[in-house]
């Protein structure tokens, strides 16, 4: 399964980056986790966070892989439980598709943007920096594999 990771934002803290790359090792070869930054337009006085993430969405649009799922991260998403979560991980799987999992960047994701995205979900019910989506979500979908796989990782 490949999951195409699209990050508005190209420049993370060391620890961030630590943690990714911890859990990307953790999964299976058969299971391929590909990050994609994707540059975020420089926020000013001039300009509108409307007009910043229509170029943001343009880029991601770019990055897309050709036929994939696409899944945005939206604060007004669908709140799924870590085992609704493993479910749709599975039910994507077996779709042979590549996905495609959003993260906008400082104002989020354009509004055209979302309303093509296959589904729209949300992490948390709280306000996440940034650089901690993408933490949350490698470990979230880590734990997803692992109730697939039967691994011990997930013990609730």
């Amino acid at each position: 399964m490949l999951i195409r990771i699209i990050a508005v934002g190209t420049r993370m803290p060391a620890w961030v980056d630590q943690a990714v790359s911890d859990y990307d090792g953790r999964f299976p070869a058969d299971f391929t986790i590909e990050w994609k930054p994707i540059k975020a337009e420089p926020r000013g006085a001039t300009g509108s966070p409307g007009a910043w993430m229509t170029r943001e969405a343009a880029r991601i649009r770019q990055a897309l892989p050709p036929g994939a799922t696409v899944v945005a991260l939206d604060e007004h998403g669908r709140d799924l439980d870590t085992h609704a979560l493993s479910e749709r991980l599975a039910r994507w799987r077996d779709s042979a598709r590549p996905l495609a999992i959003v993260i906008g960047g400082p104002d989020g994701l354009d509004a055209g943007f979302k309303a093509q995205a296959d589904e729209r979900i949300r992490l948390s019910s709280l306000t996440l920096a940034h650089p901690l989506v993408r933490v949350v979500l490698i470990e979230q979908l880590f734990r997803a594999w692992s109730i697939l796989a039967n691994h011990p990782y997930h013990r609730a």
